[in-house]
């Protein structure tokens, strides 16, 4: 499972690392350091009539287009690579509505007797990267449309296994435009993309603050010593 993760990165770096020509507004973007579930985070897509990246605004929590209630979003905030795409909430999406996430780093807690310990995990080189995401068009009663996302989840690496048993799926750059092409309709094709990050990693001691939803600056990501 992925439940929180960090984009503290500038709009300028993010701007350069995913090659979109449309810039991120003030409005649009600030570092974040504690992302939650059904809050909006940035993503990247094609436009279906042309190769041309897009910045968009998504809610993280996937919400179905045929759901009643948008509170199903928050039950879908990850999706197994290894089933994505069989099953009812996501299948479509693999095939069609494939993003990018920008993050350059994730939170797991680890039991430890009677309390799970917050960690970062980041690579070994700090840089930002991108996790593989589905988007999904939901309206609402009144008819407003709704657009959200899921991120992509796999096996764990050895950095993360002891903490926790999925991981991200953290896409290579040069695999993203495999990964955004609207052309690719067959599952099969994407699916080799999705498996453990294989690159060095660092994970670190963080504190509790990245516990609480309402925290979200650079404390939150500091490392702290292990008792």
């Amino acid at each position: 499972m992925c439940g929180r993760f960090r984009l503290a990165r500038s709009k300028e770096i993010l701007e350069e690392a995913f090659e979109v020509e449309d810039g991120l507004s003030p409005v649009e973007w600030s570092p974040r350091y504690n992302v939650a579930p059904g809050q909006a985070v940035v993503a990247v897509r094609q436009d279906p009539q042309r190769a041309r990246r897009q910045w968009a605004t998504l809610r993280w929590g996937l919400i179905p287009a045929w759901a009643k209630d948008a509170a199903v979003g928050y039950k879908m905030i990850n999706a197994r690579a290894e089933t994505a795409a069989a099953k009812p909430a996501f299948r479509e999406a693999m095939r069609r509505r494939r993003c990018l996430i920008p993050a350059d780093g994730f939170y797991e807690w680890k039991q430890a007797g009677k309390e799970k310990l917050p960690y970062c995990f980041t690579l070994a080189d700090d840089a930002v990267r991108a996790f593989a995401g589905l988007w999904e068009r939901w309206r609402d009663p009144q008819g407003q449309a709704v657009e959200s996302c899921t991120i992509l989840t796999t096996e764990p690496n050895e950095m993360v296994r002891d903490v926790h048993d999925r991981m991200p799926a953290i896409l290579a750059p040069e695999s993203y435009a495999l990964w955004l092409d609207p052309g690719v309709t067959r599952v099969e094709e994407v699916l080799p993309l999705l498996k453990p990050y294989s690159g060095a990693m660092r994970r670190y001691r963080v504190s509790s603050r990245v516990n609480h939803v309402t925290c979200d600056d650079a404390e939150c990501a500091a490392e702290v010593e292990a008792a």
